[in-house]
């Protein structure tokens, strides 16, 4: 039997972090086991649907890798992939179900529900419609009478299910509601829906939030209703943002699409969100996705709640950002370097070779480059430097022998820079680290630069250095 796993959203907004984990495990199990995985809009709930949510979840799985075999916008012989665009299938299954007694009409209306209680002082419905004989069922129906269908579910008994990550889950009757399966708008619930579409696009492994535990037994007795073989299951933990909320965006929480808008690189993003909850065999934390592919295994997967550590994140995206070569970098930077304030006027491809060991993340790129133009009034107290026995005198008395000695150079490069400074320090009696600190302050007015004086200044060009370690000296001298 081939293995068929699908991820089944709903199009209310952005792909978040846990629907996105969901997907990669579906993803993944599908994978390892040479099976399919089927994308499914769950949009039965109109009042939630927004506009153009469907197409960022095609756009965003897509970016990350996960690429489905079957879906709403590359087809497939099981589709449509669209809930709404299969409302006659779930009225005729609904009317099937009522026949076989598993389900039946209800014509109670708003004002009579809202008066349920149980026992216990719950809302929950009391069969009432259950009681109607054929006849008085068919006066209601013809006489236009708005109505949902309800499933029956039983009184009294236990119902169980195995869980591939939770066991043996067992549910008492007692705590179950005859829901509603189809609406009184004859669209279907997520309830109903989901248990048809599954069976009739032939998923064998069932994987979603740990919230639908306690519901499964309700989905199992439709399956039992209609005589169809039941899927198998895997309920995940949802993902956390502390020990008390979970991710949602009205926190400010990121979504997928804000992560990589913020500079993380997806494979980083993806390598993490798959440690959510599953714990590889090798005691390692990078991975490929092709890796990730081979290894992920159901017995990994953890019952308890994973936490969204950011700082976390961000530390697997500096590893990430270290393999690449600076070409790369460079290109990732691009709209960063475009962001701040040096746009248009340094060597994007030399700042790269520095950045890609002191970056953990693209977005920290402006916060580390605007130095380059933030260069006047800076503190000359930076001068002082007591472990390189450095201060404002020795700078007065040795910048303008660098300035001299970098006048000279006609082929300004880091290697032609390096070799005059040193040049200097042999014939000045100097310490390198003093010539190097004091040149290194008096053009760029920062003690902490992505490198130091000899790339600072290459990357700053002759004519800019000259220019300020005349403004530096100057400003010593003032």
């Amino acid at each position: 039997m081939e293995v068929r796993t699908r991820f089944a959203p709903s199009p209310t907004g952005y792909l978040h972090i846990g629907g996105l984990r969901t997907a990669l495990y579906a993803y993944l199990f599908a994978k390892k086991n040479n099976g399919k995985f089927i994308l499914r809009i769950e949009d039965t709930d109109l009042e939630r649907f927004v506009e153009g949510a469907s197409e960022l979840v095609y756009s965003s799985l897509k970016d990350a890798g996960l690429v489905y075999d079957e879906g709403p916008d590359v087809g497939g012989k099981y589709g449509p992939y669209i809930q709404s665009q299969r409302k006659a299938d779930y009225l005729k299954y609904a009317l099937e179900l009522i026949e076989k007694g598993g389900a039946y009409y209800c014509f109670c209306g708003k004002d009579r529900l809202e008066k349920l209680t149980d026992k216990t002082g719950q809302r929950k419905y009391d069969k009432h419609c259950l009681k109607l004989s054929k006849e008085e069922i068919a006066k209601r129906l013809k006489a236009g009478e708005s109505f949902v269908i309800r499933q029956n579910i039983p009184d009294k008994g236990k119902l169980s299910y195995n869980d591939l990550v939770f066991g043996t889950i067992t549910i008492d009757c007692k705590e179950l509601e005859d829901n509603v399966l189809i609406k009184s708008d004859k669209m279907p619930t997520y309830n109903f829906a989901n248990v048809v579409d599954d069976h009739l696009m032939k998923i064998t492994h069932v994987i979603r939030g740990e919230e639908y535990l306690s519901s499964t037994p309700k989905y199992n007795l439709l399956y039992e209703g209609f005589g169809w073989r039941q899927p198998v299951y895997m309920h995940l933990p949802p993902v956390m943002r502390d020990s008390q909320h979970k991710l949602s965006k009205r926190y400010n929480d990121p979504s997928y699409n804000d992560l990589i808008n913020e500079g993380y690189l997806k494979d980083a993003l993806i390598n993490y969100i798959a440690l959510l909850g599953w714990s590889p065999k090798e005691n390692k934390e990078k991975f490929s996705f092709d890796e990730l592919k081979q290894m992920f295994s159901v017995d990994g997967l953890s019952k308890s709640c994973a936490i969204f550590d950011k700082a976390k994140l961000t530390w697997l995206n500096g590893e990430y950002i270290k393999e690449l070569s600076a070409e790369k970098f460079s290109e990732y930077a691009y709209s960063w370097y475009e962001k701040s304030k040096i746009k248009g006027k340094y060597d994007y491809l030399k700042l790269s070779k520095l950045l890609i060991s002191r970056t953990e993340v693209f977005s920290q790129i402006p916060d580390k480059v605007n130095f380059l133009e933030e260069f006047e009034n800076y503190d000359i107290n930076l001068f002082n430097k007591e472990k390189l026995k450095t201060n404002i005198d020795l700078a007065k008395q040795i910048l303008p022998k660098i300035k001299e000695t970098l006048e000279k150079i006609s082929d300004f490069n880091e290697t032609a820079i390096h070799d005059a400074l040193k040049k200097l320090v042999e014939i000045s009696g100097l310490k390198t680290g003093q010539v190097f600190w004091t040149l290194r302050i008096a053009i760029t007015g920062f003690e902490s630069t992505p490198g130091g004086a000899v790339e600072m200044a290459d990357i700053l060009g002759k004519k800019k250095t000259i220019e300020r370690l005349s403004y530096s000296i100057k400003l010593l001298n003032k």
